[in-house]
């Protein structure tokens, strides 16, 4: 689903919302792997919370605020990959992402993401993701690209050209304050996933989110519908620009009983 040549302020529709601290970043301990993410893009749709509930890792149900549960395309540059304390890794640690994330909470309270796709333009990490957490990664097209004050991003799968997903925005210098369920979308610190028979929790941490005002200008989906969600049939209902964070991962723990 596509909106071309429109462009204006984004507004967000009013609806009532319940405040929502969202559990604070835990701890990491040991660091097991670091790296940047910049100009972040956000966009949010509302979804269906039994079509979801199918999609996640066992151990996992979806994370909802006021009954409702969402799902997210993201697009972002990732910077700077380094294991451990080690220096970042030359030329393969730093590519371009997209990916269909949905928002998940385990029996001990953790909230996290899951990502039903990651679109990546380097063919190392795509196959390092999947040998050791199983992660869906796939090997796409990217392109990412400043114009002045408007920022695009272009992706389509290798083999799948018809997977594919556009955004173009204008980005200003104003910051702007998330709402309640931006925040409950954004402040997550950690990921569910399921590798090698088992569902684990992989944390992260990183600094506040600082988010600028934007207009979404263009877009395009079809990851979404590729991801076994269905596919958006109007604007998304929140629109983020963030200029990015360091990030820091630690080790993963198995969910009892999966």
């Amino acid at each position: 689903m596509s909106t071309r040549g429109v462009s204006r302020q984004h507004h967000r529709t009013a609806r009532p919302v319940e405040p929502v601290t969202p559990l604070a970043p835990r701890q990491v301990r040991r660091t097991l792997f670091r790296q940047n993410w910049r100009d972040l893009v956000f966009l949010h749709w509302p979804a269906d919370p039994f079509q979801v509930a199918g999609l996640l890792p066992p151990g996992t149900v979806p994370d909802l605020l006021n009954g409702r549960t969402y799902v997210g395309l993201v697009f972002f540059r990732l910077r700077d990959l380094a294991v451990g304390g080690t220096p970042a890794v030359p030329y393969v640690g730093s590519f371009d992402e997209v990916n269909v994330r949905l928002y998940s909470r385990d029996a001990q309270g953790r909230r996290g993401v899951v990502f039903r796709s990651l679109e990546c333009d380097r063919l190392l990490p795509v196959l390092a993701a999947d040998a050791s957490f199983r992660l869906p990664y796939r090997w796409s097209r990217i392109r990412s690209q400043w114009f002045d004050t408007r920022l695009l991003y272009r992706t389509s799968r290798r083999g799948a050209p018809e997977a594919r997903a556009r955004v173009w925005l204008d980005v200003g210098t104003d910051p702007v304050a998330p709402d309640p369920v931006e925040e409950f979308l954004t402040n997550r610190w950690g990921l569910h996933g399921r590798a090698f028979g088992r569902s684990y929790y992989l944390p992260n941490t990183h600094p506040a989110w600082t988010f600028r005002r934007c207009a979404l200008l263009d877009w395009e989906d079809s990851l979404m519908a590729a991801a076994g969600l269905s596919e958006p049939c109007e604007e998304p209902f929140s629109v983020l620009y963030a200029p990015g964070v360091p990030v820091r991962f630690g080790t993963p723990t198995v969910l009892p009983g999966t």
